[in-house]
């Protein structure tokens, strides 16, 4: 899979470095069409500063082929960082679901690789969870730059990590 993305997806600075971001959306049109384009905006932002950041309908993979739940564990495994991403006005109950599933799939070492970001106010027991259970990094934004921020430095510190022998690379499938 991961040969796949590096194929599919535009050049970046990072190229090899893959930052999968997901996130509360159920279509791209009608009442979620805000919520895809928030996060198309930030995986925008994050290839701008050289991150090779992509969303699941980026890669182009028919449902037919292979279905979203193992999309989203393949896409996990495959990638250098992956990010969920939790507005206060998002449907969480999929990204609930999909947290879980790939976090239960992920190794010990793999989900420091695994960032749960989540605007500030929102409070749920899944979130706890994510902390508690996994042992994921958990932590909160404001507003879109300090989102962007966040994530950038949680990326870079996986590279470095990455660089210095502290996490394999390329990260395990």
């Amino acid at each position: 899979m991961r040969d796949r993305l590096l194929d599919t997806l535009p050049p970046t600075k990072y190229r090899r470095f893959l930052v999968y971001i997901m996130g509360p959306y159920k279509a791209h049109r009608g009442e979620n069409a805000e919520m895809f384009a928030f996060l198309e905006l930030l995986r925008d932002d994050l290839r701008d500063v050289g991150f090779n950041a992509f969303l699941a309908t980026d890669v182009g993979i028919d449902l037919d082929e292979m279905d979203a739940g193992t999309q989203s564990l393949r896409f996990a495994r495959a990638s250098n960082a992956v990010v969920f991403v939790v507005p206060g006005d998002g449907q969480n109950l999929g990204v609930g679901i999909e947290v879980g599933a790939v976090l239960e799939d992920m190794s010990d070492h793999a989900r420091e690789r695994v960032l749960f970001v989540h605007e500030a106010g929102v409070r749920s027991a899944m979130i706890r969870a994510v902390a508690d259970r996994w042992d994921a990094t958990v932590r909160s934004y404001d507003d879109e730059t300090d989102l962007v921020d966040g994530i950038r430095l949680f990326a870079r510190d996986v590279m470095r990590r990455e660089g210095d022998g502290g996490l394999p690379f390329p990260p395990e499938e």
